[in-house]
């Protein structure tokens, strides 16, 4: 016979309830509750809590530079303003297209080149 100060085991639907409560409690799903281990209320609520910690993420770590990172800062730091920082850097103009680009010299002689001598027949 048990005495007052344990608790008496829980059985079959008794278990089953007691093992969902603590598991919804502990944020578990259905599914994850059903895994809990333990034969009174007790014993499932310390489960569940243990079980519900190793689940969660770790938090993220921190940002360097804050939130918005240390090269936005104020007003520069809106779409318009990134748009026009992105084409100033990439050399676009604005409609987003790059400059045309002048033709490359397609003969291979050297403008910059003088003649040294001339040949005469005399």
């Amino acid at each position: 016979m048990p005495d007052e100060t344990t608790p008496e085991p829980l059985t079959g639907s008794a278990l089953e309830l007691a093992k969902l409560r603590a598991g919804l409690t502990a944020g578990l799903t259905v599914e994850q509750s059903a895994r809990l281990q333990g034969a009174d209320e007790a014993a499932l609520t310390a489960d569940a809590a243990s079980f519900a910690s190793e689940l969660s993420p770790a938090p993220p770590a921190p940002r360097a530079g804050g939130d918005r990172g240390p090269d936005v800062t104020g007003a520069a730091g809106t779409v318009s303003a990134g748009v026009a920082e992105y084409r100033r850097k990439n050399g676009l103009d604005a409609d987003g297209n790059r400059p045309e680009r002048k033709p490359l010299p397609t003969s291979t002689r050297n403008p910059f080149t003088e003649p040294a001598y001339r040949m005469e027949s005399r």
